[in-house]
């Protein structure tokens, strides 16, 4: 039977798991790990993102025609300026905590993201926005070939993915990234208590030692589950992490709080993954501060908000940058069921400590025949490549080389966001 990468990733790295407090000698190493690294933390917003109702162009009457029920009214909505073409734009009513970033001038936004031939496919784009390539969306993914350029041998929590299954953009061909939907249940999944529990534990690290030569399947087997026994004791001291402020409830800001714990303690991851749904908004979408949006906006800008805060009060917001996006945007008109359906360029966002924070790109027109319109007038065009902000993050970020990562250069064109 051939084994995926993806596959086993999703379901064994998640089950090798402990219930074995950190010893305080661990707890010592990693807290004298204090040398400073620069993290990346990557937001997925699942189902295509609304990017016109995120970043409103709020004095375009063509809005507001062609979104009767779901628009934001322009009272409401959290005025950062204009773009460089002069359309007045706002956020979403319900990202104050965004809004407050922005003003300190470390949150950009970057519009109109996006490539020719947008993909309206959930699964397409989503492994497209992975692999960083529109003409594939199999192989490996982008952060997946950033971990196999790092050098050797790479600490088997370089890359932490909170969801349950290995997202496209960490697949990689030689570095195993352990998936930690729940940071908290992360333990040896032993029958056993007390010594004969370590004793356990400890057969089982021997077993994974073993680089089974002339056996591919179980080299990479053992492999895997050697990284997942090491990273054991590092992921409770990221639990045990007492935050600077309260935190929203739900899963979301859980695992940002969780993600914050690891760099606090500094236990040597350097991308985190983290995954938000329900972006698929084709019904009951709601207008305004209200509705099914109105909910996620909250949940997103309510947890980044804390994380961003509780990172700056601890000094490490300049260690940390956290790009989100979305695998698509939506179409301009809402549809018979008061939503959206799936369109083509939407919108990213980069904040963080060491960002340069502004407006990025230009809005869409909304009026019909529009050149910055594209399908009939019905979808918003692409402006920026999304592959142009990827290499950003890669070269001025992450201290890589981005072309042979990105399989070309992007450089030309790319925000200004450093």
């Amino acid at each position: 039977m051939d084994i995926s990468r993806r596959l086993f990733i999703r379901n064994g790295v998640a089950t090798v798991s402990f219930g074995i407090a950190a010893p305080s000698f661990l707890t010592a190493i990693a807290e004298a790990q204090s040398v400073r690294t620069r993290n990346l933390v990557v937001v997925y917003l699942g189902g295509g993102n609304d990017a016109l109702n995120t970043l409103v162009s709020y004095r375009d009457p063509a809005y507001y025609s062609r979104r009767p029920s779901i628009a934001v009214p322009a009272g409401q909505v959290l005025q950062v300026g204009s773009d460089s073409a002069g359309q007045a734009l706002g956020l979403h009513p319900r990202l104050g905590g965004l809004l407050n970033i922005f003003n300190e001038g470390r949150l950009a936004l970057v519009q109109r993201t996006g490539y020719a031939n947008s993909s309206r496919s959930h699964f397409e784009a989503t492994d497209i926005w992975g692999t960083a390539n529109p003409q594939a969306s199999t192989g490996s993914g982008w952060l997946g070939r950033y971990l196999d350029a790092l050098p050797r041998p790479l600490d088997a929590l370089a890359a932490w993915n909170t969801t349950a299954e290995t997202p496209r953009a960490l697949i990689s061909g030689t570095s195993g990234v352990p998936a930690i939907p729940n940071a908290s249940t992360y333990s040896f999944a032993s029958p056993n208590r007390g010594a004969a529990a370590a004793q356990e534990r400890a057969a089982a690290q021997i077993m994974a030692s073993n680089p089974a030569s002339g056996r591919p399947h179980l080299a990479f087997v053992n492999s895997t589950a050697r990284g997942a026994i090491e990273t054991l004791d590092r992921v409770a001291l990221a639990t045990s992490y007492t935050p600077t402020v309260a935190y929203p409830d739900g899963g979301f800001a859980d695992a940002l709080q969780t993600v914050a714990g690891a760099i606090v303690r500094g236990i040597g991851s350097r991308v985190f993954w983290l995954q938000t749904g329900g972006y698929d908004t084709h019904a009951g979408q709601g207008g305004g501060g209200g509705g099914d949006y109105a909910s996620l906006m909250g949940t997103l800008g309510d947890g980044l908000s804390a994380f961003y805060v509780d990172i700056r009060n601890q000094g490490l917001a300049g260690d940390t940058t956290v790009i989100v996006f979305s695998e698509f945007g939506r179409r301009i008109s809402e549809n018979g069921s008061a939503g959206t359906d799936h369109g083509a360029a939407g919108l990213m966002m980069v904040l963080g400590g060491s960002v340069r924070g502004g407006i990025h790109g230009t809005a869409a027109a909304l009026s019909p025949g529009h050149p910055t319109l594209e399908n009939s007038s019905g979808d918003v065009r692409y402006e920026t490549d999304f592959r142009s902000v990827y290499a950003r993050l890669l070269d001025q970020w992450l201290g890589v080389n981005s072309v042979p990562i990105l399989g070309g250069d992007f450089r030309a064109g790319a925000p200004a966001i450093f």
